[in-house]
């Protein structure tokens, strides 16, 4: 799977700074390096006001301000070539229609036209999160000119995990894909790069849980570290 991503347009789509490192930051460092891919990463929301009772952007610029920053930090570290930010509304997604949050994607997949784009999990626990893959999976639908062929999704730590343990939409991996610890320390680098993201172990976001959780994957299918994925459409014409 991964030879058949070598020099691919990949597109990531994700609902907040710092999904894009949770999700596929270990992956995404080595498909650039080894498989020289172009990627495209695009953040549909500003994933702070959602830490107040109401939504107020002047209540919160110096965070967002900050949360600009450490994206492109985050982007230097990982090395993808380029980055489009929105501004929906953080864990207010819902209250958008999806059609906005589709057009938003249709209009950057016109303009990066990708073989490929990864979202997160349908059935995460995250609302941001499951209206995101919706729009995906809508705006990619597979008619005759549709550039997109193959869509993957990823677990976001914090978020995927938390779903009820008896919930049939629970994030069952059939993808995974083995990292290097340079790969997986470029991963860490990147998410400690977002200074209002980071958090102390046991977090599912700190540096001691995402290698924990890469070992994990990594022993399920016998290697040192891994990432896994959900691979919901794959098309391979003649």
């Amino acid at each position: 799977m991964l030879e058949s991503l070598r020099n691919k347009k990949i597109m990531i789509v994700v609902a907040h700074p710092d999904d894009e490192l949770l999700g596929l930051g270990a992956i995404m460092h080595r498909l650039i390096n080894e498989f020289q891919v172009k990627t495209h990463v695009i953040i549909l929301g500003e994933g702070i006001t959602s830490r107040s009772d109401n939504r107020d952007l002047q209540k919160w610029q110096i965070e967002l301000n900050t949360h600009k920053k450490n994206i492109i930090k985050a982007q230097n570290v990982i090395g993808y070539q380029s980055v489009k930010t929105f501004d929906f509304p953080d864990n207010r997604f819902d209250t958008v229609a999806l059609l906005d949050i589709i057009k938003v994607i249709e209009k950057e997949k016109q303009t990066f036209n990708p073989d490929t784009i990864f979202t997160h999990h349908g059935g995460d626990l995250n609302i941001d999160h499951q209206r995101s893959f919706e729009a995906v999976i809508t705006a990619c639908r597979p008619m005759k000119q549709e550039s997109v062929k193959t869509i993957i999704t990823f677990e976001t730590p914090s978020g995927t995990e938390w779903r009820a343990s008896t919930d049939p939409k629970n994030f069952i991996p059939n993808l995974f894909f083995e990292v290097s610890e340079e790969n997986l320390m470029a991963k860490i680098k990147g998410m400690e790069s977002y200074e209002l993201e980071k958090r102390p172990y046991p977090h599912p976001r700190s540096p001691e849980a995402l290698k924990i959780q890469a070992q994990r994957w990594g022993i399920t299918v016998g290697c040192k570290y891994a990432e896994v994925f959900c691979l919901i459409r794959n098309i391979q014409k003649i």
